[in-house]
């Protein structure tokens, strides 16, 4: 049985989101104050209502109203009476908290295997050649069965690497000191803005955002991301981990009737500012095949510019909010969003992008066929839940009602690269100090004066000791390393998520 058309927006007409073109991704964009939180709000509230589990980042703090019923005040009772909306019934839905910082949610992380050296070369802003250092340190890891799950194994790992670099270099290619050091200093200063906690375990099972309740509504999967907007590659790199997740581990299932999991990407600008052509490469081919897996993608912008033209093409589904048209390039992002529609002879769609009010939007959705629909200038609904933030009560509330208070609260330190590379030092030094007691001075017997062989008396040396195996030499390096301020800082280091790696 299909599920019913989503009744998201009206003007002239009545304009219906079809469920089963959902997973054909989509575009909500338009200027600051325009209404784009409240369409995300409305398109959220009808997918968990079908079913549909969604996931929003909430990067202003004000999405956390989605879970409690809304009330009527008098701008809402005149969009009612204008758009005759009567009978109105407002409610909240099924809401999970989550937060990097584990602050505003249960926290929730990844380890640095699983963000693997691509993603991790993008929170770090590393060059191509530091990138590709980065990529040689985790091969040394996977050849070395070395897991890296948090901020201190990836330490480690480095200050392994740097120390050996002679000896790796002809199995693995040339690791630059200088890389190295950029790498440790680009983690250093992840961790002291506290995105350390975004690795470490348990890592996040996405099977927990695909989830619905017991009156078969979707869950709305909540991340904080006001804080999280403070470190605005962090926030986009981990978004962008999630969406790579989804594609890697989600079964094929084709065009169902409604999709499995919609994903709404706020701020998606920050995704494409200054990313490498191999990662736009990727992030193309994640939205172009992760509609087979039943997952849409929405991006949330101000301006339809910030999409490059290869994600652009495969958002089928757009809510254009007012664009100003002040400066050459508002001029430009007006013009482009304009071409971008199926035209309608009755709408000057270029003028009328600049005249539209607040709450009001150019709409156009995918038909029966997967054929963009005709746009329409049209007022998106009121949304049946509360608009703004619920108290920090209310949300306390939420969170330790969930199934899943508790497991992600808990943090584990299972045995990873840090304790192996620390217990290899130790070892190493006490086959080291036995060595040294067993080892004396050779023997030496001076000639009597007058013999032929008689020279002037030479210093004994001491008989040196065998040759340092590999693992020795290995181990004393590490145990040089912690023994170091940095080293301190490896032991004191807390637990710390973003493609690439799998998870061991």
């Amino acid at each position: 049985m299909s599920a019913e058309p989503l009744f998201i927006a009206k003007g002239a007409s009545e304009i219906y989101l079809l469920p089963r073109m959902a997973n054909r991704h989509g575009l909500i964009t338009g200027a600051t104050g325009t209404g784009k939180t409240v369409s995300l709000q409305v398109l959220a509230e009808n997918f968990s209502r079908i079913g549909v589990p969604v996931f929003m980042a909430d990067v202003k703090g004000d999405l956390s109203g989605i879970s409690k019923s809304g009330v009527e005040n008098p701008r809402i009772g005149e969009r009612l009476d204008k758009l005759k909306l009567r009978p109105f019934e407002f409610s909240g839905k099924p809401v999970v908290c989550w937060d990097i910082f584990g602050e505003q949610g249960h926290p929730v992380r990844t380890t640095i295997s699983d963000m693997g050296p691509l993603l991790l070369s993008r929170l770090f802003n590393l060059s191509d050649i530091q990138a590709g250092v980065l990529s040689l340190v985790f091969k040394v890891a996977d050849d070395n069965v070395l897991l890296l799950l948090d901020s201190k194994d990836l330490r480690a790992i480095l200050q392994y690497c740097g120390d050996h670099a002679d000896e790796f270099e002809t199995e693995y290619g040339r690791i630059s000191s200088a890389s190295i050091g950029a790498i440790q200093r680009s983690l250093l200063n992840l961790e002291s803005q506290g995105g350390d906690k975004l690795f470490g375990e348990p890592a996040l099972n996405l099977d927990d955002f695909i989830q619905t309740d017991s009156q078969g509504r979707g869950v709305i999967n909540i991340l904080a991301a006001d804080k999280l907007m403070l470190q605005p590659m962090t926030y986009a790199t981990f978004l962008l981990w999630m969406m790579a997740e989804l594609y890697e581990n989600l079964p094929e299932v084709g065009d169902l009737e409604k999709p499995k999991l919609v994903f709404f990407f706020d701020e998606a600008h920050l995704l494409f500012t200054d990313a490498p052509d191999i990662l736009l490469q990727k992030v193309e081919q994640i939205i172009r095949l992760i509609r087979s897996k039943g997952v849409g993608v929405y991006f949330v912008t101000q301006n339809p510019l910030d999409v490059p033209d290869i994600a652009l093409g495969q958002l089928g589904n757009r809510i254009q909010h007012a664009l100003r048209a002040f400066t050459p390039r508002d001029q430009k992002a007006v013009r482009a969003a304009a071409t971008t529609f199926r035209a309608n002879p009755k709408i000057d769609v270029e003028k009328t992008i600049t005249e539209l009010g607040v709450g009001e939007a150019l709409v156009s959705f995918l038909d029966e066929k997967g054929q963009p629909g005709i746009v329409d200038r049209a007022f998106i609904l009121p949304p049946h839940s509360q608009i703004g933030p619920i108290s920090e009560d209310e949300r306390r509330r939420i969170i330790e009602s969930s199934v899943l208070y508790g497991h992600y609260e808990k943090l584990i330190d299972r045995e990873s690269a840090y304790e192996r590379l620390k217990e290899k030092a130790r070892l190493a030094e006490e086959a080291a100090a036995a060595a040294g007691q067993q080892a004396g001075p050779a023997p030496y017997t001076y000639p009597r004066p007058g013999s032929p062989t008689y020279e002037q008396p030479r210093q004994p040396r001491p008989a040196g000791r065998p040759k340092d195996t590999f693992v020795e030499s290995i181990g004393k390096s590490v145990a040089r390393s912690l023994a170091t301020s940095a080293g301190r800082q490896i032991i004191r280091g807390l637990l710390g998520s973003i493609l690439g790696g799998r998870r061991r």
